[in-house]
């Protein structure tokens, strides 16, 4: 039996059907996003991200932004109008309560029964009242009983609140319960009642009804300085301070009294508003300065019986009166942002 052994040259038949041609794999498309060509240093041509920036470049890019943060600082820092606008009522509210006589030369007191109940008028700017008496220079005088009596029972207020606060918050223990308790008790009736039930026992009078006042908001006052103390004395420094042995008076006068009094400005502005409408009530009620003197509370109680047919006797120090108040709250919130922004 021969074999053949199949050369290069050899062609080989195969029965059967053919095998079905190969197709060569599909290439898949790169999808690789192309590089932007890369321009050398200073070629004008390259974009603006491969050039080198400038000093003057910089500047110009970031000087709007430096001017935008100290325009926005100096908005913060500026006064309001509506600030403004309250500093200048009440200054003028202080000015005519220390120099009325630079507001008006008539005397509040006098009467003239020809001009009873008269309309505004060139003699009379803001008329008269049921006994002929000139309400503007009434009102003018006015102006320095009700902010004596405001200020006064603020300053009552403040001294007082300010010695219990820092008894209570430097020594604490039963001293501090005790007053708490006391304050609570006092912050329990409404300042005004208060100040009715303390009248009823000392009686009327500017004195009095300043002296009134000033116990009646004694809470407000003795509460905030006992939290800022106890704060103070629980701080770091403080008792660094007592290691080194620095005495307890000395150390109240350094530490403790001056962080406990920053807040106290604040309460005193805004609480001042409180107090001359306090005054005005109970004048109004014939609990504080007696007839002829020209209190605002007073002036307002002689014109009620006669609204009907002389609106302007009390509409005038009813407004006088309203735009001393919100001039002090204003003035008052706007030191407490100021305050705020100092201490965050």
């Amino acid at each position: 039996m021969t074999t053949l052994t199949p050369t290069a040259s050899s062609v080989t038949t195969t029965i059967g059907p053919a095998p079905a041609p190969t197709r060569p794999p599909a290439r898949t498309p790169d999808r690789t996003p192309a590089r932007a060509p890369v321009h050398p240093a200073g070629d004008p041509a390259g974009p603006a991200r491969h050039r080198p920036t400038s000093v003057s470049t910089a500047l110009r890019i970031a000087m709007p932004s430096l001017f935008a943060l100290r325009s926005r600082a100096a908005l913060a820092r500026r006064p309001r109008a509506t600030t403004v606008l309250a500093a200048i009522a009440l200054g003028a509210v202080v000015l005519a309560a220390a120099w009325p006589t630079l507001f008006t030369a008539v005397d509040p007191l006098s009467t003239d029964p020809v001009a009873l109940n008269r309309e505004p008028s060139a003699e009379h700017p803001l008329g008269t009242d049921y006994l002929g008496r000139d309400l503007y220079s009434r009102i003018i005088h006015g102006a320095r009983y009700s902010l004596t009596i405001g200020v006064t029972a603020t300053a009552v207020a403040v001294l007082v609140g300010l010695v219990i606060g820092l008894l209570a918050g430097i020594i604490g223990g039963r001293l501090d319960t005790l007053l708490s308790r006391v304050i609570d008790v006092l912050a329990s009736f409404p300042s005004i009642l208060l100040a009715l039930v303390v009248i009823g026992i000392t009686g009327t009078g500017i004195v009095n009804l300043a002296l009134t006042l000033g116990i009646a908001t004694v809470p407000t006052y003795a509460r905030v300085v006992r939290a800022q103390t106890r704060r103070v004395v629980r701080s770091e420094y403080v008792a660094q301070a007592r290691t080194f042995g620095l005495p307890a008076l000395p150390l109240v006068a350094r530490h403790v009294l001056p962080n406990a009094l920053g807040v106290l400005p604040v309460i005193a502005t805004i609480e001042l508003g409180s107090a001359i409408i306090g005054a005005a009530s109970l004048s109004f009620l014939g609990l504080g300065p007696q007839p002829p003197t020209p209190e605002w509370g007073s002036i307002l109680a002689d014109s009620r019986d006669f609204l009907s047919i002389a609106p302007w006797t009390g509409i005038v120090a009813g407004l006088v009166l309203t735009l001393t108040v919100v001039s002090a709250n204003v003035l008052g919130r706007a030191f407490k942002g100021v305050y705020e922004r100092r201490t965050a």
